[in-house]
This record gives C-alpha cells, sequence and structure tokens, in this order.
C-alpha cells in the first residue's frame, strides 16, 4: 500500500506521464536506443526522489521498446535492436497497406508480454535470480550460440544465405581491438576502427539506408516517384483477423494465448540472465515461432504470428532483467545497469535485503514501486502507442520523391548522435550500399545485425572458457550446457534431415 500510494502521487504520475512520451519519441527515432534514452535521463534523476527516479527509468524503457517497432514497420529501421528480428514482417505488412495491423499487434503484445514479465519479477524473483547465478562462462557461450543460431535458420529463403550473413557479422565484429587482448585487427591503418563497428549505424544502414537505395531505384524506373510508401490501409474483414480494430487484435491475441505465453515465458527466462537482454530473447521467441508454425513460410515476408511472439518476448524479458539487479545488484542488460547507479547515486544498495521490509521498510516499498510502475507503464502505452500508430499513418502517406530524403536525414542524424562522430556516418552509408547489394542476391540482413552485436560476446566468453580449461570436454560439463548444445546442433541438423528423408520418400520403389 505504500508503494501504491508513492506511485499515484500527482508527481510521480506526472513523471510516468512524461517519460512515457519521452520514450515513445525516443525509441521511434532510428538510432536513439532505449538505453540511450534512459542515459540521457540520469542528469534529471538528481531533481527526483528516489521513487520518481527508478519509475522514469522503467516507463522510458517500456515506452521506448514498443516505439522501436514503429520505423521498423514504416520504412525498415529498426528503433532498437530487439526490432531487428520482425523488421522484415513489419515493412512486409507496410508494404501491403497493413502498417496499422501490424503495429497494433506489436503494442497489445508488448504489453501482454510486459505485464507477463512484471509478474515473474514480482512473484520469482528470489528463485530465478538463484538459477541465473548458476550460469557460468559455459552456459553463456552456448546462450549465445543459440542465439545466433536461431538468426541463421529463421533466414528467409536459403538458410546457407542465413548461414553467409551471419559470419559476415562476425567477421565484421572481430574489427578494432581483441575483447580481451589489445590487439588492433582488421583495421587497415585506421585509427577510427580501433574501437570496432559500432552496430547501431551498421543496423541503421543496412535496414535504413538501403530500403532508400532499392526505392530510388525504383523510382528511377519510373515506378510512381509520386507514389506513397504504401496503398491504403486494409478493411476489416469481420472475420476476427487482426486488423487496426481492437477487437480483431484481441481476438488474435487470445487465439494465440498459448503461443504467447511461450514467448513470454522465453522472454522472461533470457531476461534474467545478466548481459542477454530482450534482443536474444526476441530473436529465440521468433526461431521458435516459426518452428512451431502451421505457416512458417510466411515468415520474413509479413507473418503477424512472428512479430507477436517477438514483441511478446522482447517486453517480457524487460521485467525480469530487474532480477539479478535487484537481487545481486548484476545488471541484467544496459538499462538495468544505468538503473543500479542511479539507485546508489540515491543510496540504495541492490542486494537480497532489500527485499527485507523488516530490516529498511523504504527500500522494500521502492521494489513493490518498481512493479507498481511497470504495471502502471505497460498500461499507459496502450493509448499513447495507439496515438503513436495513428500518427504514423501522415509518415506512410508522404510521396516517395519527399519521404526518402527525410529517411536518409534520419539515418544520418541517428547515426551521428551516437558518439557525435562524422566516422559512424561513413559506416552507415558503407553499410547501406553494402546491404543494398547483398538484398540484390538474396541474403538477408538481419543475421548480419546478430552477428555484429553478439560476435564480441561469444568470443569474450569462448577465451574465458578455454582460459579456465583447454579441454572441449568442458563445454559440455553441465546439464545445462548439454542441453542448450543439443538445441543448437538439431536447430542445425533438423532441416538437412528434414530434406534427406523427402529426398529418399521421393525416390520410386
Amino acid at each position: 500500500m505504500q508503494a501504491i500510494g508513492q506511485v499515484f502521487a500527482g508527481q510521480t504520475l506526472l513523471v510516468i506521464l512524461a517519460a512515457a512520451a519521452y520514450g515513445i519519441f525516443v525509441g521511434a527515432i532510428p538510432g536513439l536506443t532505449a538505453t540511450m534514452a534512459v542515459a540521457l535521463m540520469v542528469p534529471l534523476t538528481f531533481f527526483l526522489n528516489d521513487v520518481q527516479a527508478v519509475a522514469a527509468i522503467v516507463t522510458t524503457v517500456t515506452c521506448s521498446i514498443f516505439a522501436g517497432d514503429i520505423p521498423a514497420t514504416l520504412v525498415r529501421i529498426p528503433g532498437t535492436p530487439a526490432s531487428a528480428a520482425y523488421a522484415s514482417d513489419s515493412y512486409a505488412l507496410t508494404l501491403k497497406g497493413q502498417h496499422e495491423r501490424a503495429l497494433s499487434i506489436s503494442l497489445v503484445f508488448s504489453v501482454i508480454g510486459g505485464l507477463f514479465g512484471t509478474l515473474t519479477l514480482c512473484v520469482a524473483a528470489p528463485q530465478l535470480a538463484t538459477f541465473a547465478t548458476q550460469f557460468t562462462s559455459y552456459e553463456y557461450f552456448w546462450l549465445y550460440i543459440l542465439g545466433l543460431t536461431c538468426a541463421a535458420i529463421v533466414s528467409d529463403e536459403s538458410r546457407l544465405k542465413g548461414a553467409l550473413a551471419l559470419l559476415i557479422g562476425l567477421l565484421f565484429s572481430t574489427v578494432g581491438l581483441g575483447t580481451d587482448y589489445s590487439v588492433p585487427r582488421l583495421t587497415f591503418g585506421s585509427d577510427d576502427l580501433i574501437t570496432g563497428i559500432n552496430f547501431i549505424p551498421a543496423m541503421i544502414g543496412l535496414f535504413g539506408l538501403s530500403e532508400v537505395l532499392r526505392n530510388a531505384l525504383a523510382i528511377g524506373r519510373g515506378d510512381g516517384d509520386a507514389a506513397p510508401l504504401a496503398p491504403p490501409p486494409v478493411e476489416s474483414t469481420g472475420e476476427g483477423d487482426p486488423t487496426t480494430e481492437w477487437p480483431g487484435t484481441l481476438q488474435f491475441a487470445v487465439r494465440r494465448k498459448f503461443s504467447l505465453l511461450r514467448s513470454s515465458v522465453i522472454g522472461s527466462v533470457v531476461g534474467m540472465l545478466p548481459g542477454a537482454g530482450a534482443d536474444i530473447a526476441a530473436w529465440i521467441a521468433y526461431a521458435v515461432s516459426k518452428r512451431f508454425s502451421r505457416n512458417p513460410e510466411q515468415y520474413g515476408k509479413g507473418s503477424v504470428e512472428g512479430i507477436g511472439d517477438a514483441t511478446g518476448a522482447n517486453n517480457a524479458a524487460l521485467g525480469s532483467a530487474w532480477i539479478p539487479a535487484l537481487v545481486f545488484g548484476i545488471p541484467g542488460d544496459s538499462v538495468t545497469a544505468i538503473a543500479i547507479g542511479v539507485l546508489l547515486m540515491k543510496n540504495i544498495t541492490p542486494g537480497p535485503d532489500i527485499f527485507d521490509a523488516s530490516k529498511d521498510p523504504a527500500q522494500a516499498a521502492l521494489v513493490f514501486s518498481i512493479y507498481v510502475t511497470f504495471v502502471l507503464a505497460n498500461l499507459i502505452l496502450l493509448p499513447l502507442g495507439w496515438a503513436a500508430i495513428r500518427g504514423g499513418n501522415l509518415l506512410v502517406r508522404i510521396p516517395r520523391r519527399i519521404l526518402l530524403p527525410l529517411i536518409v536525414l534520419f539515418c544520418v542524424i541517428g547515426s551521428y548522435a551516437l558518439n557525435g562522430s562524422y566516422f559512424d556516418v561513413t559506416v552507415m552509408t558503407v553499410m547501406g550500399v553494402f546491404g543494398f547489394i547483398l538484398e540484390l542476391f538474396g541474403v538477408p540482413l538481419a543475421p548480419i545485425v546478430l552477428g555484429l552485436i553478439l560476435g564480441g560476446e561469444v568470443e569474450h566468453k569462448f577465451l574465458q572458457c578455454i582460459t579456465k580449461d583447454s579441454s572441449p570436454a568442458t563445454f559440455l560439463a553441465s546439464p545445462v550446457s548439454i542441453a542448450l548444445a543439443v538445441i543448437c546442433l538439431a536447430l542445425w541438423a533438423a532441416p538437412v534431415a528434414k530434406t534427406l528423408l523427402k529426398g529418399k520418400s521421393n525416390i520410386p520403389t
């Protein structure tokens, strides 16, 4: 009751509302991630009390993660890395005039997944955090391998091309100083490459600028330079299909309740593992969704199932990421790392005692205020997110000859704003041209981004493992490691075995 009173105080509600609007605004701008939105807010927390400061962080990240779906859907530029998993599906629906359909599904499933992650945080924080601490470098290595595997397996056309894209991303991740040793690699004498290739400008170029080039080529052929990006939105079928109308979207969520529960569980479990976060959760949930779907051929071409399951997972990961942060002071992701710094600044020390009201009632009330804020932030996201979706109609109605230069402008601003570096703008440009060429040959772009993000972590965990023990057997020393390794092997082997069995069945007897 004390936590509810603190959260529903007038000033705190104003802070939450302002943070929600700010999170949607920042998340909708390509290049400005949820982490950056929270980092930019830290100076303002000096003027807020502890409950208001934490509420601002929680609300900002909750709203900005969904807002990242808006540019991913409308112009195929993921606003956050988690959106990259289903950007192709969302944008494919936009080209069919169904952008509101895609975004309404993202909104509803994001809220439901976020509430599930909050429930996980409330009920099972100490127990799940204890399980998370049992993960050693070997388990994390296999977890990252599983995330990379999912990126290649869910590739639209050819798994071989998906594997090629993944290898390209891993190659890019090795540029710069080594993760565990200061030796320059693939820098070609350039000082700008010492710190490596930043995945944000690379992601903006691969998805955003390459799409601009593709549309510009279509205009050059005379394919409607005055035409808008998307045709008029589709009308409701009245048959319970997910449309822009709330009843249809809610019916779709009810119809996929077990799939949504599965993806929310995946997001909660992955989110509680330090360093994993919503990005890996979205990829794994998307891959699992495709594996159990009756229409796997639609994934990557406008699958509403893939969009719903992936968005439910990445928002469920937000709440569970606070489990290791609150119980052990170990950040679950970059956002909770900033949140821990804010808590320490407010003289609040995360740890097991933070839940004990008998030792410090104020800290225990703060923990419960985090629970209440997560629930409130997800509920506020519904009306604000719906307003943002309606606002997206204006964007897709702009003629291409006007819209494309605006997209380039946002690509440049988003790349430059990260570090104030013109080199990042160059990276974005080069990656845009590179992505345009790859798409001409049918090579998917999403695995490149994930390889670039996780490549350094995979290398770091691998070096940790072989430093402890150089024997390959130690990589399979625990039941969890064995389970993750078997899943990875099965994901690669199953399609090959299926192809071989199909070939044998076609042999005449």
